[in-house]
């Protein structure tokens, strides 16, 4: 498949892609990530392992579109919980003065 990282076009198959992660050591994964063989690799490493480029010449959504086009699975940013309950000003305030909150 012909896709462009970075205004660069890229001939990309899925094995090429699995040969070139052969022995690499996935780093930590802050936020989207790809999944490739058993492991989850952060996606501006696999770009960055792909093309050669450094990590800051594309971003993470071009390699991300790349890598789901040829059947990868994606994980995006994992999403903020939502507060179960919401505080008036006043409640707040008492909160951080240390007293007890009353609803």
């Amino acid at each position: 498949m012909r896709c462009v990282i970075a205004r660069f076009p890229f001939d990309l198959t899925k094995s090429g892609v699995l040969e070139s992660m052969k022995g690499v050591k996935p780093e930590q994964v802050v936020g989207e990530s790809v999944v490739i063989g058993r492991r989850t690799y952060p996606v501006k490493q696999v770009g960055q392992v792909i093309t050669r480029q450094d990590r800051r010449d594309f971003s993470a959504g071009e390699v991300l579109r790349a890598m789901t086009q040829l059947g990868f699975t994606c994980r995006g940013l994992p999403r903020a919980a939502v507060p179960t309950r919401v505080l008036s000003p006043l409640q707040e305030a008492s909160a951080m003065l240390g007293v007890p909150v009353t609803v």
